[in-house]
């Protein structure tokens, strides 16, 4: 593998300019220069996973489930918190700088003039690095949408969907139908189609039956019920008692599960699953910024209505003698107003926190917003700056809940991380 000459850093500050637009839908540039590098056509199984939430810790316990059953496994999860490198990782290990950057050289030789998106150079980084350590079997996560995002060069040897929720709506439509249609994409002819959702948009459904895909919906084709001991799942021709809860909490990683047991009973000719390994990439799920635990804080990167609806009923379902501080930073192309008052049901106080320009949503405006869900709220410069204040102010018995966006979970990780 060849040493870059340039840092990991600086390849990423390269990328950032060298495409004019950050978000720039469509498969042709990364089809062009995946197809230079031999990577169209990969020797691994491809899950590809998609979806409005749910898709990361969907993505981090396929890949758990598959490695304990002995399986090397590449996943690749975006958007990052803290390092880049964990977008990319093999066996549950995150690449590493120099094997990162030699993707990046490989990439950058391939594509000639064609510019490429910081994205698009992410994935395919992913697959050069995966197909470079033979691994049996990537799972994929989308990025935005699912039919012109950059993953979808691949021809996934199964897809899932997780749900539908009104997110990027100005890139993928206004309405859950409109938003099924583009998550759709991913689907293949003759391939597993499935969707986690029961109640999902009729354009999925419509668009695998008409590709010729094996369509496969929760609550007809799979379905999860709460057992004494755990929770069960039966799904076509196999069913499993008493499994253990998944490590994330909230009653929503029921359902990501489900979907996830569809994807691997799918996938059960090519790449065979023995229950203990389902047990082991349950117990093992974990997901950096899913309702994780630091002392008293809760981080949590819901940033949509339906996240924020999940994050709600969550921490309504645990005890809290004291009350509970919300650290609230958004990006202003996010339904904030619908976040505050589903947020608000919970919340004593909204520490309101600016987040970089240009999307990021001034703390002044955020603050506006969470006090006309009928909530007291303070405006604050930075994350850090509305995470000490409510530090200051948070009594024994209270909790602090950090969440709005991966920008503000990722500000308050990097607090936590130096101890201050």
């Amino acid at each position: 593998m060849a040493v870059s000459r340039r840092s990991l850093s600086d390849w990423l500050r390269w990328q950032e300019q060298l495409n004019p637009r950050a978000i720039e839908l469509g498969l042709e540039r990364s089809r062009v220069v995946a197809g230079r590098l031999g990577l169209l056509q990969p020797a691994a199984v491809t899950a590809t996973i998609g979806g409005t939430n749910g898709k990361g810790s969907s993505a981090a316990l396929s890949a758990g489930i598959w490695k304990a059953a002995g399986y090397k496994v590449g996943r690749y999860l975006s958007p990052h918190l803290l390092r880049y490198n964990e977008r990319i990782a093999i066996d549950g290990v995150d690449a590493g700088d120099e094997a990162i950057c030699a993707a990046f050289e490989a990439i950058d030789a391939a594509r000639a003039d064609l510019p490429l998106t910081y994205f698009e150079f992410g994935t395919l980084a992913a697959l050069w690095l995966f197909r470079e350590a033979t691994v049996d079997v990537q799972v994929l996560e989308v990025g935005l949408g699912g039919r012109l995002d950059a993953v979808n060069i691949i021809d996934a040897d199964a897809a899932l969907v997780t749900n539908i929720g009104l997110d990027h709506t100005d890139w993928l439509g206004p309405d859950r139908e409109a938003i099924g249609f583009e998550k759709a994409g991913i689907y293949r002819s003759g391939r597993p189609a499935l969707c986690a959702e029961a109640a999902a948009p009729a354009s999925l459904a419509r668009h695998a039956e008409a590709i010729g895909a094996r369509w496969q919906c929760a609550g007809a084709d799979f379905a999860a019920g709460w057992s004494s001991g755990g929770w069960n799942w039966q799904g076509r021709g196999v069913a499993y008692a008493d499994l253990p809860l998944p490590a994330l909490p909230g009653a929503m990683q029921i359902d990501n599960a489900s979907g996830v047991l569809a994807l691997v009973t799918a996938l059960q000719q090519r790449l065979p699953v023995a229950r203990p390994a389902i047990e082991a990439g349950l117990r093992g799920l974990s997901l950096a910024g899913r309702y994780q635990r630091l002392g008293k804080l809760i981080l949590d990167v819901a940033h949509n209505h339906e996240s924020a609806i999940v994050l709600a009923a969550q921490l309504r379902a645990e005890d809290c003698a004291g009350r509970t501080l919300i650290v609230l930073g958004m990006l202003s192309d996010k339904p904030v107003a619908a976040v505050c008052a589903t947020l608000a049901t919970v919340a004593t106080h909204f520490f309101c926190a600016s987040l970089p320009p240009p999307r990021g949503l001034p703390g002044e405006q955020l603050a506006d917003l969470a006090v006309r869900s009928g909530r007291t709220a303070t405006a604050h410069a930075t994350v850090a700056a509305a995470l000490q204040v409510a530090r200051e102010t948070a009594g024994p018995q209270d909790r602090i809940v950090v969440c709005g966006s991966f920008l503000t979970v990722a500000a308050a990780l990097e607090e936590a991380r130096w101890g201050t």
